[in-house]
């Protein structure tokens, strides 16, 4: 028995870790494979878009990473760059994805042995004389990752790393959109504006004409009275329309990274032309267009990764590590072969009893999964459902506007008619004022309704992915330079 066990002692150390990694493979030989990368949900496209050839008429196709510019306003383009340049929320998610890099990084160094180098000074105190004694040494380690437990975690932060990427160029088009739609809601404020200060100065000139007749005891007071209720009645109008025209304009200046009251370019007075025609994908094919649709993606993939993780956190685990250290009275003496002293140390861990956390946070990661899958079909959903609504939105805008340009000019010529009537003394103070009201209300919705064919137009090229397309990591960040 005394002669096995001092056999055994001179053992090599290599037989002595081949004997230890055998252990390890035999306790862990038992336990199931990982998990496989999570499945992408199926969904059936529709072949075709509904209502694409009322939305949208033939013309030359238009380039989508710059979207903007087929409205030919060289003031809507000089906003939205300088809201690509300094808006904060595009900063913030610039600053999202160098943290994404940052812990994608460190998971990567996770799978690399580490090397620590350290130094000790000892004061040794005798019944005779004092001495010091210095220890400099090397710690090296490194875990062996059979399960992929820390492979899994370098996916996981990978796919992360793709979600943040995806997310900061999915901000970059809704804000993009966004700076469009407050733009023309600053036309359309101006524009309802300037037709309600109008139609005030006609009905400033009703009632001095109104006032005259009445001195002269051609008209009753309550001819002007009714009148100056009318005027009342507008001048409040333009006091909210002006104050509709400051708000459209401070969330614009907030938007491209300005104070408010900070105009870059005043917008110009014809009505918004959208484009003549859009470049429309397959509805299978929109479904890789869209930033938000890919940033989904990789969320599910990240969430599979941490499931793997999870599973593998419950096999055993092996490290190796070794060290070096010289232990000399004298600093000269210290890098001495002799005072040399080697250590190799091979450990394994396996999980016995943990309360059941571990099998808790394997759960929660399945719970990951399927909340990312269902996040995924909810963006799927979301980007053919945009695109129809654009696409309805400018058919029905469109023809809204043709309608109402056709009733603001007969809207127009009834009130010329009743103004010479009124001014004859033919027509009563009532029918006027109806002809100035019937006016104002269908130039302002008139206004509206260019407008909102606008942000139509503006919503459909947010829904189709503004332009996006996936690109490498090296074309990010030559794209935001300032991420990292």
């Amino acid at each position: 028995m005394m002669r096995n066990r001092m056999q055994h002692r001179r053992l090599p150390s290599s037989l002595r870790a081949g004997a230890t990694l055998l252990a390890a493979l035999a306790v862990a030989g038992c336990a199931s494979k990982a998990a496989a990368p999570a499945a992408l949900p199926a969904l059936a496209a529709p072949a075709a878009w509904s209502v694409a050839d009322e939305g949208l008429p033939a013309g030359p196709a238009l380039d989508p990473a710059r979207w903007w510019q087929g409205f030919g306003d060289a003031a809507l383009d000089a906003w939205v760059q300088a809201a690509l340049q300094a808006n904060a929320d595009l900063r913030a998610a610039t600053a999202a994805l160098a943290q994404a890099r940052a812990a994608r990084d460190v998971a990567r160094a996770g799978l690399q042995p580490t090397l620590d180098a350290s130094t000790r000074a000892q004061r040794q105190l005798g019944d005779v004389a004092a001495a010091t004694v210095w220890t400099p040494g090397l710690d090296a380690s490194w875990e062996w990752d059979i399960w992929g437990r820390r492979a899994a975690a370098l996916d996981a932060s990978e796919a992360d790393v793709q979600a943040s990427a995806a997310t900061l160029a999915w901000t970059r088009v809704s804000l993009a959109a966004e700076v469009a739609l407050a733009y023309f809601d600053w036309w359309s404020a101006r524009e309802r504006l300037a037709l309600t200060e109008r139609s005030l100065a006609l009905q400033e000139e009703v009632v001095r004409l109104t006032a005259w007749r009445v001195q002269a005891g051609l008209a009753a007071q309550q001819e002007l009275d009714t009148a100056r209720a009318s005027l009342e009645q507008t001048r409040a109008s333009v006091a909210s329309l002006r104050a509709a025209q400051r708000q459209a304009q401070h969330a614009l200046s907030l938007l491209a990274g300005r104070a408010p009251g900070q105009v870059l370019a005043e917008p110009r007075r014809e009505p918004p032309e959208p484009p003549a025609a859009w470049a429309l994908p397959l509805p299978a094919q929109l479904l890789t267009q869209r930033p938000d649709v890919a940033a989904a993606q990789a969320r599910l993939q990240a969430a599979a990764a941490r499931l793997r993780q999870a599973e593998a956190a419950q096999r055993p685990t092996l490290t190796l590590g070794g060290s070096l250290s010289w232990q000399s009275p004298r600093v000269t003496d210290l890098f001495d072969p002799a005072a040399l002293t080697r250590r190799l140390v091979a450990g394994l861990v396996a999980p016995l009893f943990d309360g059941g956390a571990r099998a808790a946070q394997q759960r929660q990661q399945q719970a990951a999964v399927e909340q990312a899958r269902v996040a995924l079909e909810g963006a799927l959903l979301a980007a053919l459902r945009d695109v129809e609504h654009a696409l309805l939105a400018i058919a029905t805008e469109r023809a809204r506007v043709q309608h109402l340009r056709a009733a603001e000019a007969a809207a127009e010529a009834a009130l010329r008619q009743a103004t010479q009537r009124h001014q004859a003394g033919l027509a009563d103070l009532r029918a006027l004022l109806e002809s100035q009201r019937a006016w104002l209300a269908v130039g302002s919705e008139r206004v509206a309704a260019q407008a909102q064919l606008a942000a139509a137009h503006v919503r459909l090229a947010k829904a189709l992915g503004g332009g996006w397309t996936p690109l490498t990591e090296t074309e990010t960040m030559a794209a935001n330079p300032k991420q990292e």
